[in-house]
């Protein structure tokens, strides 16, 4: 009888510490998401005080989303062959560090540098947790539950940047957006050790195809250049259409190194599936317009002017999150 309330008691024990531990990582993405919402906020603040012209601003959330979208592949490769606590704790920090750098920033050059180190970050803290959430809990009625609470924080997260962002830059300063990180992640750096359990998946190969990486992501950034380029000096400049020719170049590049790796980061075979490919596509579509009406409201239509009076500024940023 003892024997069994011992292991009843174990058991109820390692569920209570399954639960802390999706707490953990769910904290860890809610401040992934929460950093492409509440830097929106602050961008006027930050193109007054670190000198931005209007064309460039747009880079302190570009470098950010270039680096996470471009390095997320690779980043679930490197969980999956190096261990995903390491990675995630490895990414963690990073994401932590870079934020701290982020707020200490003195220049357009170094917020966009930090922001770009901050991106990669999260590149590799993201998939590892994704990962530890499946293999944490059984697939069924506890996976599923999971899952929920995970794409809960992370739809609140962008909601939660609107409202944190306004508070912080009106209390305090645009600093803090990124100083708020730092407690936080030092947290769940120091808890997660004790709570996460190492795994790694099983895998016949150990290619982590850095070319496909590198191409990707270096096409993406110069096409994103070109388009910042193409506004301010024209399409059919020398500059713009041998940056566009470039990334177009870099893109098929990808593709083709895709069709011939070994063990792809994306295997083009999957688009076959046709729900598939329409999900990517609504969801890619979605992404864009949402992001991009984020950043243009909140420099043309809501914002023109940063009001004098904190309580202003605020209510402002609320009817931001309306939208």
């Amino acid at each position: 009888m003892s024997a069994e309330i011992v292991t009843e008691a174990a058991a109820g024990q390692k569920d209570r510490r399954r639960w802390i531990a999706l707490a953990v990582i769910v904290a860890a993405q809610f401040m992934v998401v929460l950093d492409i919402a509440i830097v929106n906020v602050a961008l006027p603040s930050i193109k007054t005080d670190l000198h931005f012209s209007q064309e460039s601003l747009q880079w302190v959330i570009t470098a950010y989303a270039i680096f996470f979208g471009g390095v997320l592949l690779l980043g679930g490769r490197l969980a999956d062959l190096l261990g995903r606590r390491r990675l995630f704790i490895a990414g963690l920090l990073l994401f932590t560090i870079s934020s701290l750098l982020d707020g200490l920033a003195w220049s357009e050059g170094s917020l966009i540098a930090f922001r770009s180190l901050q991106g990669l970050g999260a590149a590799l803290l993201s998939p590892a947790a994704l990962s530890i959430l499946t293999t944490t809990f059984r697939e069924g009625r506890e996976r599923n539950l999971a899952l929920g609470i995970w794409g809960a924080a992370s739809g609140s997260g962008g909601a939660a940047g609107v409202l944190l962002g306004g508070a912080l830059t009106s209390g305090l300063n645009w600093s803090w957006i990124f100083f708020i990180n730092v407690p936080v992640g030092a947290v769940v750096i120091g808890l997660s050790p004790w709570l996460l359990r190492e795994s790694r998946a099983d895998l016949r190969h150990r290619h982590f195809d850095f070319a496909g990486a590198a191409s990707i992501t270096g096409g993406l950034m110069l096409l994103v250049y070109a388009m910042t380029r193409a506004s301010q000096h024209g399409w059919v400049t020398t500059e713009t259409i041998g940056l566009l020719a470039a990334s177009a170049a870099l893109i098929a590049a990808f593709f083709l190194i895709e069709l011939r790796s070994q063990a792809p980061l994306l295997p083009l075979r999957i688009f076959r599936l046709r729900t598939l490919s329409g999900s990517n596509l609504s969801g890619l579509l979605m992404g864009a317009a949402i992001f991009s009406q984020f950043f243009l409201l909140r420099l043309f239509a809501l914002f023109p002017k940063e009001p004098a009076r904190p309580h202003e500024r605020f209510s402002r940023k609320m009817a931001l999150l309306t939208v």
